[in-house]
């Protein structure tokens, strides 16, 4: 029996990159689209392209991410960032993860070259992986894409609705005991638009600071 995979897209301002990620996603994979406060019309674009749309008025990654959640209809639910940095057709490989088996699969970003991710961004996430793998999460990546059960998922309870999400989600789901699988995907440029965390070392440093406070509070 074919699973419906839900891929949860949080959205601030992805107007440019979102139509290529939306056409880009596997047969039977499904668009929820969470609009976290864009003003390019990045929900209007997503709906014209029959994608479901919520609208989560907190801004946040964490709150868009656990709107989607909330809002998801199927149990296998996917998370990937809408810019085009990772390619839709990695989830297949995540998705297989956990039919296998795994609680929680997540994405390694292997950068297609060094000019896809700043020196800065390099730096705060061997920071960050590292602090994770001394809590006993077995990962090198702070999981910026991942394939869990959605009900499993809320169950965990992830309280920051920042940055922080991600990394509280993976101890989280380390203390629990789940199975937990990395797996190496191609880091792109983004198809367009600005990050919010990666795009200067001022916005690094912010993240890193959220995603520390999340791991040492998890």
């Amino acid at each position: 029996m074919t699973e419906t995979v839900e891929v949860v897209l949080p959205c601030l301002n992805e107007a440019e990159a979102l139509p290529a990620v939306l056409n880009a996603l596997p047969d039977g994979y499904s668009a929820l689209v969470v609009d976290n406060g864009s003003t390019d019309g990045t929900a209007e674009i997503a709906r014209g392209l029959g994608a479901r749309v919520v609208v989560e008025p907190r801004r946040g990654y964490g709150a868009a991410v656990h709107s989607g959640l909330a809002n998801a209809r199927g149990d296998l639910v996917a998370v990937l960032d809408a810019d085009g940095s990772i390619h839709p057709s990695e989830l297949l490989t995540l998705v297989g993860l956990v039919h296998d088996g795994a609680d929680l699969a997540v994405g390694r970003r292997v950068a297609a070259d060094r000019s896809v991710q700043p020196w800065h961004a390099r730096a705060g996430n061997t920071v960050l992986s590292a602090m994770l793998r001394r809590r006993g999460v077995p990962v090198h990546d702070i999981a910026s894409v991942r394939v869990g059960r959605r009900e499993n998922l809320l169950a965990l309870g992830v309280a920051d609705r920042a940055f922080g999400y991600p990394v509280e989600l993976l101890v989280r789901a380390a203390a629990a005991g789940w199975r937990i699988e990395e797996v190496d995907v191609t880091y792109l440029p983004r198809a367009g638009g600005k990050s919010k965390v990666s795009g200067s070392v001022i916005g690094t440093v912010r993240a890193v600071r959220d995603l520390g406070t999340a791991v040492l509070r998890a």
